[in-house]
């Protein structure tokens, strides 16, 4: 008789037979994960209407069987932890009581977790995670900061050990690419507070300081921190993604294997190309706002381009101007540590790269925020 191929699979069935001890199961056909589907309702009613030791299995009749199968054919013998008994399964087939057993033995019972519902404890709880959660981010980061910080320096000394290519290609990506988008967005900035600073000031008849008002809110803060969060939403996400991927498909790993310093290669173009054109770029910022307030208070206030120029140059004294570009290099820096470090963090699945990209994200917004605040009042305390 020849054999049956992986093709040819006999269905299998299932009989109950009442005896004057219980119930005898008798299974028949090839037990596997392909095909024993429809019988899963029926061995479920079985357990539901018999006790397990009042039941006895017997394999004569069973083909083929895999661990699904065994695992299916062994519910209703199933006891909570307790193992199966030798008396209860009968039969001459070659491993099938071996396999129920092996499976049951391999069960994990794991209870469903108790809720404790919204109490104070458990919000408590809740919140001591999350604050032992972000103190391990920031520690996290402070030492990938050092890091980083140690690998460039040992780059400036040895010039050689820089990749120049990469960090030229990453300057076009971080800086002309995203210079587009950083105007568009400060040109509308800059018109807004022109606009609503001519509504509010000519109510006291003192519109002509709408040119005060945008040129030291561009130039100050508005120029520098939209390029940031723009730097933080585009270009930080763009660092953990493709370092992510390359963790993923153990790039990284193989960078090691053959000697390379992975913050070498990955991690100080990124962090140069963000440093170098983080001024540039809120540079464009600044002079774009600029021009945004200039065409709103020329159409809503009558004052000339020439004017408006003449009393930017007059009244905004230039360390407004110094105080917005010596925030871009730390911004800069800030976000690109950032992006590669939750690039590095990405683990072997596709779920941990969008968590680390939003992370990544959120983390970069985030510190802009709180540097930007810790400039100010480090600026105000030295009156500049």
């Amino acid at each position: 008789m020849a054999a049956k191929g992986p093709d040819q699979r006999e269905q299998p069935r299932l009989a109950i037979r009442e005896t004057d001890g219980g119930a005898v199961l008798e299974a028949a056909g090839d037990w596997l994960i392909g095909t024993i589907g429809p019988l899963d309702r029926q061995v479920r009613a079985i357990s539901d209407n018999h006790a397990p030791e009042n039941l006895r299995l017997d394999t004569s009749g069973i083909g083929r069987i895999d661990t699904a199968g065994a695992y299916l054919l062994g519910r209703p013998l199933r006891k909570g932890d307790e193992a199966i008994l030798e008396a209860r399964i009968s039969g001459d087939h070659k491993f099938a009581a071996r396999l129920i057993r092996e499976v049951h033995a391999r069960i994990d019972h794991c209870p469903p977790e108790e809720s404790s519902g919204w109490g104070l404890k458990k919000m408590l709880v809740r919140i001591g995670a999350g604050t032992q959660h972000v103190l391990e981010e920031a520690w996290d980061t402070l030492g990938f900061f050092g890091h980083t910080l140690m690998t460039l320096v040992a780059c400036l000394i040895n010039p050689a050990r820089l990749r120049w290519t990469p960090t030229v290609h990453l300057m076009e990506t971080v800086g002309i690419n995203a210079l587009p988008i950083i105007a568009a967005l400060s040109f509308f900035i800059g018109a807004v507070v022109a606009f609503m600073g001519a509504s509010l000031l000519e109510t006291f008849g003192a519109s002509v300081f709408t040119v005060d008002l945008v040129g030291i809110s561009v130039l100050r803060e508005f120029g520098v921190l939209i390029t940031a969060i723009m730097l933080a939403g585009r270009s930080d996400s763009a660092f953990t993604a493709s370092i992510g991927s390359m963790k993923m498909q153990q790039e990284v790993d193989a960078m090691k294997v053959i000697g390379l310093d992975p913050f070498e290669v990955l991690v100080v173009p990124r962090v140069i190309a963000c440093v170098v054109m983080a001024p540039l770029l809120a540079l464009a910022a600044m002079l774009a706002g600029l021009f945004g307030g200039l065409l709103v208070s020329w159409a809503t206030l009558d004052i000339s381009p020439t004017y408006f120029l003449t009393r930017l140059q007059n009244v905004i004294d230039w360390s407004h101007f110094m105080v917005g570009m010596s925030k871009a290099p730390v911004f800069g820096l800030v976000i690109a540590v950032i992006g590669c470090r939750q690039g590095m963090m990405v683990g072997g699945d596709v779920e941990s790269l969008g968590q680390r990209t939003t992370a990544s994200v959120v983390q970069a917004i985030f510190m802009v925020i709180v540097i930007d605040a810790l400039f100010a009042l480090m600026y105000l305390e030295a009156d500049i």
